[in-house]
């Protein structure tokens, strides 16, 4: 098995379907999460993005998976979503939100670069909240889109290299974190569907296709995909 996805936030949600769908086209995986993936054949890292220092704890360990890939794709899945706007945003929850979401990403690249050869991708998960906000979640709405500004550094950066990357923002994606933000209201659920052009959710496992195609194809380096099934505006 010669390539290796090395994916955060596998546990659940989108990252869980992602892996899921890599180990069934062959791909070894490997997850970076406080919470293991249970798929098997998943290698779990226990790590805490929200605490300093997690990169030199494991990066020895880490480098190790990785004697012989042919070809890596580094997905970012980790994500936090902090309940709070401008006028109540707490300095330490900001600090946190930008070390898992930002932070992290650009430490964990860099632990892994001199593994990855000509072939290997970077991904971004990012959001509609990546090029737009919406009131109540400032830190959420800051950092992807800081997202979007990682990814196009990193392509710059990376010119040459044969590494690509690009930043896909899903819409309204049927996960555990969309249904606790709406309180599992089955009133709410249907309004959010109002605003997807299909009227419906999209399924994990569409957002987690969408990444395979993108960690296979280097032509969509520099991208920001928009993964929404056309989100109505209001």
């Amino acid at each position: 098995m010669d390539n290796t996805l090395l994916i955060t936030g596998a546990s659940r949600g989108i990252g869980y379907s992602t892996a899921a769908f890599f180990l069934k086209n062959n791909w070894q995986v490997i997850n970076l999460s406080r919470q293991p993936c249970l798929l098997d054949k998943v290698k779990n890292f226990e790590v805490d993005f929200s605490h300093l220092g997690w990169e030199k704890a494991i990066k020895e360990k880490l480098i190790k998976e990785f004697p012989q890939s042919q070809k890596i794709s580094i997905i970012h899945c980790s994500s936090t979503y902090g309940a709070s706007g401008l006028e109540n945003i707490e300095a330490k929850t900001l600090r946190k939100d930008f070390e898992v979401n930002l932070i992290a990403p650009v430490l964990l690249n860099q632990v892994l670069l001199s593994k990855m050869l000509p072939g290997s991708s970077i991904l971004y998960l990012g959001s509609t909240l990546s090029e737009k906000a919406v009131k109540g979640v400032i830190s959420y709405v800051i950092s992807k889109h800081g997202v979007v500004g990682l990814m196009r550094s990193s392509c710059q950066d990376l010119a040459g290299t044969g590494i690509h990357t690009c930043c896909v923002c899903p819409g309204f994606t049927d996960t555990e974190m969309l249904r606790q933000h709406l309180k599992d209201d089955s009133d709410l659920l249907e309004s959010v569907k109002t605003r997807v052009g299909e009227n419906r959710l999209i399924q994990p496992e569409e957002i987690a296709q969408t990444l395979y195609f993108c960690a296979n194809n280097p032509v969509i380096n520099g991208s920001v995909i928009h993964a929404n099934l056309g989100q109505i505006e209001n």
